[in-house]
């Protein structure tokens, strides 16, 4: 280990456990929303890999994969690769974009859920380029397919352990039906992936933003899979990766504690019990969300008896959680003079045409003027990944801290270049005249 090694693991120790809003530096911020435009994504790879190394310090015997749908920029899979962590895919896209970012077909784990034929084809083909590849099964008709196809590989079977967690009922999953098959089933589905693939071992997963008294839910799915891994080897059926999946959760509001990571760990090797397997756990958003803003400007300031309206150029097609979840992000005021304001109450409304637009509701901020910036902290992990092109908007720019740019800004031609044929050129008619 070299003097640069040891400087860095004690640097990267020393960092806070959570990074607020507070702690982004407000002209740095404000130069890059000046140079680059609003909305805009602001994103930290040290942060990122300063959350990597806090995983691999709680869990150093754990296989470590990153969840790649919190964040799939080429330069962050290319950080937490570096840093030392897995991929984990939900999707055949995300399969395709570690494998083109580096990341070694060892090194990758697919994860179908209810898999379309396209996905399965597309992942079966970069399985064959990659034999060390991983894949996840959570049906049987999943693994019929796959042997259709001419896979023989590592496979992975997720099971439903009938107790899920997270934080709201849209991000359960260890209990819903959807996912994976019952703890009955699994035994002869093991069995059965034994004799025709290279088991891989089991898998499930509790739910996104596991914390506080979730963390009893997350406890019990670890031990049913300490369990059933136990039951499998007395079946002659040596179970090699025990994957209890992530969502462990980061406080989004300023007063909420960060998660004490190493008691989460403690608590799931106790939970696991004595098994001959490796433990593996897929964080995705407790290593990106806090790396994260969200930079937006008011563009209109409306004054009603109950709050104040700030309109801004961000809404839900820019970040979709507070809409889809009622979740909670901290909003700060990077206006040069806030803390002179009185505070009101304060509505941060985007530009669609929909009432759950809006990336907070009468919150106590400074008040706003036209052509504020704002910034909406722990954006990291399922901020760019869900913006969308409704009500035709192009998707926003992001950057790293340092100004390098890691996705471009959308134009309206974006938008409309999956138009038919004969609508574009009609179009391009128009505009010929």
């Amino acid at each position: 280990m070299t003097d640069d090694t040891i400087d860095e693991q004690e640097s990267l120790g020393a960092a806070p456990a959570v990074r607020r809003l507070a702690d982004w530096d407000r002209e740095r911020l404000t130069s890059l929303a000046d140079e680059h435009g609003t909305p805009l994504y602001v994103f930290d790879p040290a942060r990122v890999r300063e959350n990597c190394r806090r995983l691999q310090n709680a869990f150093p015997d754990a296989e470590i994969q990153y969840a790649a749908k919190a964040h799939t920029a080429r330069r962050t899979l290319e950080t937490v690769h570096d840093a030392g962590l897995a991929i984990e895919c939900a999707s055949a896209g995300e399969v395709v974009r570690a494998l083109d970012a580096g990341v070694p077909g060892s090194a990758v784990t697919y994860t179908a859920v209810n898999p379309p034929a396209r996905d399965l084809a597309v992942v079966v083909d970069a399985w064959e380029a990659n034999p060390d590849l991983t894949i996840t099964a959570g049906a049987a008709d999943t693994i019929d397919r796959l042997a259709e196809r001419g896979f023989d590989g590592r496979l992975r079977l997720r099971v439903n352990p009938g107790v899920g967690a997270g934080h709201h009922e849209k991000v359960v999953t260890g209990g819903h039906p959807k996912f994976g098959v019952g703890l009955d089933r699994a035994p002869a589905l093991a069995a059965r992936i034994d004799r025709a693939f290279e088991f891989a071992g089991i898998h499930a997963h509790a739910g996104s933003g596991i914390s506080g008294d979730d963390l009893a839910d997350h406890r019990e799915l670890v031990r049913r899979l300490g369990e059933l891994a136990r039951t499998l080897d007395a079946e002659g059926i040596p179970v090699g990766t025990i994957d209890v999946g992530g969502g462990f959760g980061v406080p989004y509001r300023g007063d909420a504690p960060a998660l004490d990571l190493d008691a989460v760990a403690e608590a799931t090797r106790a939970a696991l019990g004595e098994v001959d397997a490796t433990l593996a756990i897929e964080p995705g958003r407790y290593v990106v969300a806090d790396a994260g803003v969200l930079l937006t400007r008011v563009n209109t300031v409306k004054e009603t008896p109950e709050m104040v309206v700030a309109g801004v150029d961000a809404g839900m097609t820019t970040l979709l959680r507070p809409a889809m979840y009622d979740a909670y992000h901290a909003v700060r005021s990077l206006a040069p003079e806030a803390s002179d304001r009185g505070q009101v109450g304060v509505t941060v409304a985007g530009p669609a045409c929909e009432t759950a637009d809006l990336l907070c509701e009468n919150r106590p901020l400074p008040r706003p003027a036209l052509g504020d910036l704002l910034a909406i902290g722990n954006a990291g992990a399922y901020g760019y990944e869900m913006a969308s092109t409704y009500n035709s908007r192009p998707r926003p720019a992001e950057v790293t801290v340092d100004g390098d740019p890691l996705r471009r800004r959308e134009s309206l031609a974006d938008v409309a270049r999956l138009d038919a044929p004969e609508e574009q050129k009609r179009r391009g008619k128009e505009c010929d005249r």
